[in-house]
């Protein structure tokens, strides 16, 4: 059919637009936020990249439902606008035929969420993590910024130096602010350096420098000079840390049914059912009055997406705190949405119905 096939392309360029531009607006955000904590010595420039990487998974599945709802939405909308939907109801076709083309260009992209929210988006936060402490357990002192106060990953130390070499493993004109329960120490040194032992144990070696030892409420003040000076840098290995919950795939969730993994499981499936619903209820939001303002019907779409958006975070917090059983809060928000469709598609179809009884009673009022 002609119409299918010029809504399919429209559908396919309009979402191509959509999703290319709300990516380049998303990356170059979390490219500000990347550099300015390489800047600040947070992580390393050499990991902005890949960071940035491993970030474009967890935008996707929004990003991809947005734009399907967006494109199906402009796309009818300018149909109505350029009179072409006025064609489409004159050659005998309801508004219910539309649900059909519309399935068979969302549901690719349901799948697609599907398969990025319940494994890949995990898999990419978890490699963000692991990568973000690999970065700050490699180089505790290639991290620090010259002329840049920065605090170690296990907030004991407070690191300050004046220049580094290119590499970042030798810095010049150290100074170390060490807290520790019964003494704070002061430690400068011309130049240091960091060593891995055998054993994966990292140490911070300073070379030709003073230390000043002083203990809280006491006058007592230990001053030393030293050749070289080495203190154990704290690090949790990875594989021994706690696995977040958005960094575990959904069915190792599954597996271990707490409130907290019940919790994610309704935001990751509520996010794939979302893209077909939203698919769906664009065809009653689309319509467009050519002879009223052309934002209105965009302005109730954005609504009813946020609406969506935050039942499924109402439901996922409920759940969570244990208020509603797991099967409830996954069902209920798109029960909802559903109801709110099938009412949209019984008033745009019955609006021409309602007018033409409308100016019936206008005109026999008139002829009395």
């Amino acid at each position: 059919m002609i119409f299918a096939r010029a809504m399919r392309r429209e559908f396919v360029q309009n979402a191509v637009a959509i999703s290319v531009a709300l990516l380049v607006i998303l990356l170059t955000t979390f490219l500000v936020r990347l550099l300015n904590e390489a800047t600040i010595g947070k992580v390393s420039a050499g990991a902005v990249g890949p960071l940035l990487g491993f970030a474009i998974f967890n935008f996707l599945p929004i990003l991809l439902s947005l734009a399907c709802f967006m494109a199906i939405l402009l796309t009818l909308s300018r149909w109505y606008r350029d009179s072409e939907m006025t064609v489409w109801f004159s050659a005998g076709q309801p508004l219910t035929a539309w649900i059909r083309p519309v399935l068979i260009f969302s549901i690719p992209i349901m799948l697609v969420v599907g398969a990025l929210t319940q494994e890949l988006v995990p898999w990419a936060h978890g490699e963000s993590l692991k990568y973000r402490k690999q970065v700050s357990d490699k180089n505790e002192l290639g991290l620090v910024r010259p002329g840049v106060f920065r605090e170690s990953s296990d907030g004991r130390r407070i690191f300050f130096i004046e220049s580094s070499d290119k590499s970042g493993a030798t810095v010049n004109n150290i100074f170390v602010s060490d807290n520790q329960p019964e003494k704070l120490g002061i430690t400068v040194a011309e130049r240091g350096r960091q060593e891995i032992h055998e054993n994966g144990d990292r140490f911070i070696v300073l070379e030709k420098g003073h230390r000043y030892e002083l203990k809280p409420n006491s006058p007592e003040l230990r001053e030393m000079d030293y050749e070289e000076y080495g203190f154990r840098v704290e690090t949790n290995a990875a594989e021994n840390s706690v696995r977040h919950q958005d960094s575990t795939p959904t069915r190792e969730l599954l597996m271990n049914p707490t409130r907290e993994s019940l919790g994610d499981v309704v935001t990751r499936l509520g996010t794939t059912i979302m893209v077909v619903m939203l698919a769906l209820l664009a065809i009653p939001l689309s319509y467009v009055n050519p002879r009223a303002g052309r934002s209105a019907n965009m302005i109730l779409a954005l609504l009813v997406y946020f609406v969506y958006i935050n039942l499924m975070t109402i439901s996922r917090a409920w759940v969570i705190q244990g208020r509603v059983p797991f099967a409830v809060g996954l069902v209920v928000p798109h029960l909802l949405m559903l109801s709110v469709l099938i009412w949209g598609f019984y008033y745009r179809m019955t609006a021409t119905t309602r007018g033409a009884h409308r100016r019936m009673r206008a005109a026999r009022k008139a002829g009395v």
